[in-house]
């Protein structure tokens, strides 16, 4: 299964119809959080990306709430919004969490304590791509990571796991364990899921 994995498009719409072409490459599309900027723009960014016809796994970021993406991405049947909860596509599950986590310094952010995400991702099942806003504590995540899905990541052993919301971060790879992570960036990245 080929993934075309993203993150923190803020609002870039060249950037969306870039993506929008090359998802014709990828089995499913995933989002990891962050197409508004301050809760500006999210309709717009949205309605850019629905042109994306593969099935399409979406989390919020810390720049909109679950309501908001969910409410943009009403009517977009290949969307898959997912916050503490997962699906399953062609045999894979994949379960998503978004927001800042931990809290962000910002009263405008959308975010979770490192206690209120590790309560939503119990229920993460093992073995399949964990797809998160924020990054594990140690990881490709200049010092700001989650302790909650750095233990996740760790006890669930997800194939793959990506995430955002770093920016000095993006479109960097290393392991963790059996898992291979990924800091997006908005240029997307091109992830085989191993068999």
């Amino acid at each position: 299964m080929k993934l075309l994995c993203f993150s923190d498009i803020h609002r870039d719409l060249e950037q969306c119809a870039r993506l929008v072409e090359r998802s014709t490459e990828a089995d499913v599309v995933i989002a990891a959080g962050d197409f508004a900027s301050i809760h500006e723009g999210l309709e717009e960014t949205i309605d850019a990306l629905k042109p994306i016809d593969r099935p399409t796994v979406l989390v919020p970021g810390n720049n909109e709430t679950e309501d908001a993406l969910r409410a943009a991405c009403d009517g977009w049947e290949a969307a898959h919004v997912l916050h503490g909860e997962g699906t399953d596509i062609d045999g894979v599950t994949f379960f998503g969490l978004g927001a800042g986590v931990p809290t962000t310094p910002w009263d405008w952010s959308f975010d979770l304590t490192d206690d209120e995400a590790a309560n939503k991702l119990e229920a993460c099942p093992g073995g399949g791509v964990l797809v998160v806003h924020s990054p594990p504590k140690g990881h490709l995540d200049m010092g700001f990571g989650s302790d909650a899905i750095l233990r996740t990541i760790e006890t669930k052993r997800p194939k793959i796991a990506v995430f955002g919301h770093i920016h000095e971060c993006a479109s960097r790879q290393e392991q963790l364990g059996p898992s291979l992570i990924a800091n997006l960036g908005p240029a997307g990245t091109l992830l085989e899921l191993p068999g």
